[in-house]
């Protein structure tokens, strides 16, 4: 059996940003904890046009570093993911697209905004924080029973974060009134972290785990991505074995 699992980073590097540094590090001490290998690719968001190309993927990852040169394609990669079962991790702008995609597409709210890119739009699902988190830190405490739960532990946990911007509580009831539920809050409630329930593996977290990476440590959220890769991968290879 190939043990070589591939991942999708979508979006569009850029190694100025320390998030694009850690990411790959991060992956590379996942896959040595669990044992195998990982390929990552970059997927610029400006050539995701056809879904057919992500077909190939164990997992997609939407990165941050937004606002993206396509929206569409990250929006498209975002859909593909949700769709078709691929497990899925968005962090800090993955988050964003996250819910603006699920807004979107699920919800039927054709007119929902990113205010970063729509600073007047009336259904602007992701708005600025109150607070700036950019080279901030806080403690979560995650939902009971969430991926991201079991995760760390069920333990409270320190995030990293370098975003401005968040979900716009004026629509929190409206978007986690099915499927997408809350994964994380700080101690004043504020949502970090959203999952998709029925789906294999949709984690989705404002702040940026593979920051861990950069200072050694194995981000257990990226750990648990790679887990649920391989399930995929095994389920691909026995299907194929049984066709």
């Amino acid at each position: 059996m190939n043990t070589e699992l591939r991942v999708g980073l979508v979006g569009d590097h850029d190694e100025a940003i320390p998030a694009h540094r850690a990411i790959p590090l991060a992956l590379a001490l996942a896959a040595a904890d669990l044992g195998c290998a990982v390929r990552p690719t970059w997927l610029h968001t400006d050539t995701l046009i056809d879904p057919r190309a992500l077909e190939g993927y164990d997992a997609l990852w939407c990165v941050p570093g937004s606002p993206y040169r396509s929206m569409d394609g990250a929006l498209r990669a975002i859909r593909f993911a949700r769709e078709q079962g691929t497990p899925f991790l968005g962090t800090c702008g993955g988050f964003q697209h996250a819910v603006l995609e699920y807004a979107r597409h699920v919800l039927g709210w054709a007119d929902a905004e990113h205010a970063e890119t729509a600073p007047q739009a009336r259904r602007a699902v992701i708005q600025a924080l109150a607070c700036a988190l950019v080279e901030a830190d806080e403690t979560l405490v995650p939902a009971a029973g969430s991926r991201l739960g079991r995760a760390h532990g069920d333990a409270e946990f320190q995030a990293s974060y370098r975003c401005r911007y968040g979900l716009n509580p004026a629509f929190e009831g409206a978007l986690l009134g099915g499927a997408l539920q809350p994964a994380a809050r700080n101690s004043d409630g504020e949502l970090r972290a959203l999952e998709l329930d029925g789906h294999p593996f949709f984690v989705i977290t404002l702040f940026q785990p593979e920051r861990e990476a950069l200072q050694g440590r194995l981000p257990p959220l990226v750990q648990a991505l790679l887990r649920a890769a391989q399930a995929r991968s095994q389920a691909n290879e026995e299907a194929r074995r049984c066709s």
